[in-house]
């Protein structure tokens, strides 16, 4: 249950974060990199072409401070925005360090026909980072 009083700071980009989420962010930087890093070699272990996708990096994700409904402990949460603000995909960094991060890809499966990536998903704890394409079938 949350009130005014306990909201955290709204969302807002890498260069006009608070302190508090600008602290927090840095904190992740590296590991957020990796995460995007190994993204990339999923979509690639897939066979999408290294041009075929450009994945959105951490930097430019819209970031903020959430409370974690579970915990109520603060999570920072990014979210990418395309240009007439829908989203794209969100990075969620949780105080436990558990991550989860999820990228429309919104593309034909390149080697399963009548197969539809909709997005790619990362989840994990510190360093410890699973990958999987989020599968839909082709509409006939």
């Amino acid at each position: 249950m949350s009130n005014s009083s306990s909201k955290l700071p709204e969302l807002a980009p890498v260069g006009g974060m608070s302190a508090a989420v600008s602290s927090r962010y840095e904190a992740l930087r590296e590991l957020s990199g990796q995460i995007h890093d190994r993204l990339g070699d999923e979509l690639w272990r897939h066979g999408f072409a290294s041009d075929q996708i450009t994945l959105l990096p951490p930097p430019l994700a819209n970031y903020g401070l959430d409370r974690d409904s579970f915990t109520g402990a603060p999570a920072l949460v990014g979210r990418w925005l395309d240009s007439q603000g829908r989203r794209r995909g969100s990075l969620v960094f949780h105080a436990d360090g558990s991550f989860f991060v999820e990228q429309d890809i919104l593309q034909p499966h390149p080697r399963r026909p009548g197969w539809f990536v909709e997005a790619i998903t990362a989840w994990g704890r510190e360093l410890t980072i699973q990958t999987e394409l989020r599968l839909l079938p082709m509409p006939e």
